[in-house]
């Protein structure tokens, strides 16, 4: 085989499908191959060839649109297209058009069927969208023997073995406790006319009842918990797991069709959990001391690790360390204010960055500041100066160092009253200069942690409100979104960082998973909804009409796929004892990551410049 056909062969054999198939049918293939040349702003693929065929992107570029002018995909370097080869009747509605010079290799329809009857899996590529390709590469990428029937995969509803046990509001406290003895059960739900009304515990009984010296001849009502968070039967242990750790509670009714199926408990979960490091929140909230809760945050990275290799995505992971960071801030507060007393006027402590949309791995910075009751007074600031350096203190000490930035409560200009927050936001909206685009993105993620008044939700209502409304603001927030790109030429070693500490990387936080999370900002603030949580934002986003539902779940599966790439990468480097960072090597990679990897960035590009157009992004840039 000469020098060129050897060549074909080798850059077939590294783009999928066709790494799937044999080599000695790879070596043939090239023979079948023509070589077919396209000037930018040509018509893609031909309108009448002379056979139809399957083009292969060698290189250039390729836009698709819709017959409204829409841009729907983008083809680059060892991408496909198919049109030609699908059956009759099958939907296309896309008009392509050369971005660039272009080269391509175009193998007959004909040899294609060939192909697809003999192998498989080569076969299944054409089957699956790329959100099912995504899909399929991270079950692949979270495959883990150790797995078994841990929380990862169980459902509450095995977990679930007995019909749920319950009272109505007006039984006697003595009654409902000989009915909880009874049953030997810890807690007890409170149904009136089939409606979930409440639910005690053996904490409330002797928190409520006894400690508090009211009669046991009193309805029970008088100390239930009416506010309740449920899951229903199809959450994953997990998830019921993190929702307890969240909250800091140890029972949740379970929902089947909107009716109360029965309760989980932390000890019903514990049987199904090999491992207590994902139960450090019990310790947190014992923990006397900042040295103590030191010596539990230390076990973080150990958590993460665990979790990956018992088969968690990027999702799970952040939902159990943002858990476990939260309660360890929520436990500081408690003790700033055992040591200063009661605070003056009430306050939220806010949350900002990964924290705030519960995707943290392992140890990062904090971002976090104070929101004030406006009948605070200037002295009752020295009381939430001493709180907001007493927890950044501990927070540092725990591992989550000072915000580079400065973005902390202890700064003065992020611990204040309602009504300057407010007018903070306004002026960010109104005025959307870089300054404030880059605020903007840090403080429209905000999620209270400890807000006994609702102080947050009154002013995100407001804010939400302002800014959905202002079309300019969503404009520049969107042309601020399109600053960090995927490193689309990576492959081709284009944009991979070159000398220093991370020579031959390229950084997958910022130019994969950051764009995904800018995206979603977008489309909350455009269409007023609350979520931080990047994957809740997108499930709303589609919900709502502000962005298709294949082009949320698209997202998604993009975001989980990356960003399981990176905590992997993550647990690798702290197996081996070093600092788990973001800058990951292509040859590290498997040739089908590096191939769903590529996927993902070009879904993201694509989403980037649909949203881009739709803002008119580039008058704002």
């Amino acid at each position: 085989m000469d020098v060129e056909l050897i060549e074909i062969q080798e850059f077939l054999a590294s783009h999928p499908p066709f790494d799937q198939l044999p080599e000695e049918t790879l070596a043939r293939l090239p023979r079948r191959l023509s070589v077919r040349y396209f000037r930018r702003g040509t018509p893609f693929p031909p309108e009448k060839p002379e056979q139809p065929c399957l083009y292969i992107l060698r290189r250039g570029a390729v836009e698709l649109r819709d017959p409204q002018g829409e841009l729907v995909g983008k083809l680059a370097e060892g991408d496909l297209c198919e049109m030609h080869c699908r059956a009759a009747g099958s939907e296309f509605n896309y008009l392509g058009n050369t971005a660039e010079d272009t080269l391509v290799y175009a193998l007959p329809c004909s040899d294609l069927a060939d192909l697809r009857a003999g192998h498989a899996a080569f076969s299944e590529h054409f089957d699956q969208s790329i959100s099912s390709r995504l899909r399929k590469a991270l079950d692949v990428v979270t495959e883990s023997p150790s797995t078994g029937t841990g929380l990862m995969t169980v459902r509450v509803r095995d977990m679930v073995k007995r019909a749920p046990i319950s009272t109505g509001p007006e039984t006697s406290i003595r009654e409902a406790a000989r009915i909880m003895s009874e049953h030997h059960v810890s807690s007890l739900l409170i149904m009136d006319e089939g409606r979930l009304a409440g639910m005690i515990t053996d904490r409330d009984l002797r928190g409520r009842c006894v400690a508090a010296g009211l009669p046991t001849e009193r309805p029970v009502r008088e100390i239930m918990t009416e506010k309740l968070t449920t899951v229903d039967m199809e959450t994953l242990g997990f998830q019921a797991l993190i929702t307890m750790t969240r909250l800091n509670v140890h029972h949740l009714p379970v929902l089947e069709n909107n009716q109360v199926a029965g309760l989980i408990s932390s000890t019903d979960l514990t049987r199904f959990q090999s491992s207590n490091s994902v139960y450090l929140v019990g310790d947190i909230h014992r923990a006397d001391s900042i040295e103590t809760l030191a010596r539990i945050s230390a076990k973080i990275g150990e958590l993460q690790v665990h979790l990956i290799t018992g088969g968690a995505t990027a999702n799970q992971v952040g939902q159990a360390i943002s858990a476990i960071t939260d309660a360890i801030t929520l436990r500081l507060i408690d003790l700033a204010e055992a040591d200063l007393g009661a605070p003056p006027v009430p306050y939220a402590w806010i949350l900002g960055g990964s924290q705030a949309r519960r995707e943290q791995s392992s140890h990062s910075d904090q971002d976090n500041a104070l929101l004030i009751a406006d009948q605070a007074k200037p002295e009752d600031d020295a009381y939430f100066a001493a709180l907001a350096r007493f927890v950044n203190e501990g927070l540092n000490a725990c591992g989550f160092v000072y915000c580079p930035g400065d973005v902390m409560a202890s700064n003065p200009k992020w611990r204040q009253p309602l009504r300057i927050w407010y007018k903070y936001f306004v002026n960010w909206i109104l005025k959307p200069e870089p300054m404030a685009l880059m605020l903007s993105n840090v403080f429209f993620d905000l999620r209270p942690l400890h807000d006994p008044e609702g102080l947050c939700s009154e002013l995100q209502e407001r804010v939400l409100e302002k800014s959905r409304a202002n079309r300019i603001f969503i404009a520049y927030m969107a042309a601020n979104a399109l600053k960090n790109r995927p490193p689309l030429g990576f492959f081709r070693n284009i944009v991979l960082i070159q000398g220093g500490d991370h020579d031959h990387t390229f950084d997958i936080k910022h130019r994969g998973i950051v764009p995904i999370i800018d995206l979603a900002r977008v489309y909350a603030l455009s269409a007023g909804i609350p979520e931080t949580n990047t994957i809740e934002r997108l499930q709303a986003a589609a919900e709502q009409g502000a962005l298709s539902k294949d082009g949320a779940a698209n997202l998604i599966d993009a975001l989980e796929f990356i960003g399981t790439l990176r905590v992997r990468h993550q647990a690798r480097q702290l197996r081996n004892g070093e600092k788990a960072d973001n800058f990951l090597s292509p040859d590290g990679l498997s040739p089908l990551e590096r191939g769903h990897l590529k996927e993902a960035f070009l879904l993201i590009n694509t989403m980037q410049e649909a949203l881009g157009q739709r803002y008119q992004a580039g008058r704002f840039a």
